[in-house]
């Protein structure tokens, strides 16, 4: 009987090591081919390995150089709209997530079910009434009404994660505040705010990476090359009809990536407390 247990424990280890490994596989074999791609000769995907016969880093060089290309401009674009919808997302969010987890007002609670049901529809039902809206207040083709568009969809859902984290800070602290006279947006910049900053780490980083990540919305709303992000940007490398240059735009992609990976790395130790604190209450 012991024998037999310790057979199934070796094999339900063996499975799950297996397992393990072909998901590191499967994650990590994209990210090394497209190493490999930007350091082959050519512009064809087909020619493409992931060890490169004859490395070049011509791609990088045609990136940085051509005029056709306003990488640099598309990159800082994009930088600046991720760190805008960082802050305007977080401080909404953080507000919102406040007041339903500290206030009791009518309709709280068909708000919280709204928000949540809200995030049942997907985006595309919402990209004409976003297009008008930004016309009419003449936000077409800016970066201002890029940011407002992803700070404002992304509130339901990390107001939910907000909202879970503060109802587990007791309510203790901020009663003792309000005995010794401190007001309710004292308590909240320097009680909540610091007690917070494992879920805040990972808010920032959702609303960060958005603009990275999102190509449809940032195309219909922006129409000057200028004003491209990355993925709008690179994907006029493979958009022409009379050539595409694949390598080039699996160049951009890598670079691309640089910042999502730093910011992962500088606020890893917050991401996974963060995300399990934040949904052990509703």
């Amino acid at each position: 009987m012991i024998r037999n247990q310790k057979f199934l424990k070796v094999i339900r280890l063996t499975l799950t090591y297996i397992f393990l490994l072909i998901m590191v596989c499967v994650t990590v074999y994209p990210i090394l081919w497209l190493i490999g791609a930007s350091f082959n000769t050519g512009d064809s995907l087909y020619s493409s390995t992931m060890f490169p016969k004859n490395p070049t880093l011509d791609h990088y060089r045609e990136l940085m150089n051509n005029p056709d290309y306003p990488f640099y401009r598309w990159y800082w674009n994009t930088i600046k709209v991720a760190a805008m919808t960082a802050i305007l997302g977080l401080v909404l969010c953080s507000l919102t997530a406040y007041a339903y987890s500290r206030f009791r007002f009518p309709g709280r609670k068909y708000g919280l079910m709204t928000m949540l049901v809200i995030q049942m529809f997907p985006s595309f039902m919402n990209m004409v009434a976003l297009y008008v809206l930004l016309n009419m207040a003449g936000l077409l083709d800016s970066h201002l009404g890029l940011v407002l568009v992803y700070a404002g969809t992304s509130i339901p859902f990390n107001t939910w994660i907000l909202k879970g984290y503060f109802d587990t800070i007791p309510k203790s602290l901020e009663e003792a505040a309000l005995i010794d006279g401190a007001s309710r947006s004292t308590i909240f910049w320097r009680i909540m705010i610091p007690l917070s900053a494992p879920v805040l780490a990972v808010i920032t980083i959702f609303h960060f990476v958005i603009p990275f990540g999102d190509f449809i919305l940032a195309r219909l709303l922006l129409t000057s090359v200028n004003k491209y992000t990355l993925t709008v940007g690179l994907f006029t490398l493979i958009s022409n009809n009379f050539g595409k240059n694949w390598t080039t735009f699996t160049a951009g992609a890598l670079l691309m990536a640089i910042p999502i990976v730093i910011l992962y790395l500088s606020l890893q130790k917050y991401f996974i407390s963060g995300l399990t604190k934040g949904a052990t209450k509703g």
